[in-house]
């Protein structure tokens, strides 16, 4: 390949690479990422059910990962440091 298409190359994806970086922090400058409503419209759209159900998909998570660290405890299973 001839050197000026690879000047040419490397100095379009640099601009290009720059932009992207100015893009993302006049993003988050400017607060464009920020979901201020997030919290305030989930409690009111989900319904009460909604918010028990996953406080019992919490608890049962729990309650398994408890019984895999027992479990783990009775085999016997030691790692090694």
């Amino acid at each position: 390949m001839d050197s000026s298409i690879i000047i040419m190359m490397i100095t379009a994806s640099t601009l290009l690479g720059a932009f992207g970086l100015w893009a993302l922090l006049w993003g988050v400058k400017t607060g464009q990422f920020d979901d201020k409503k997030k919290y305030m419209d989930g409690a009111l759209l989900d319904s009460e059910e909604a918010l028990h159900d996953a406080i019992r998909m919490e608890n049962r998570k729990k309650e398994i990962l408890e019984k895999r660290e027992k479990k783990k405890a009775d085999d016997g299973y030691h790692p090694s440091n």
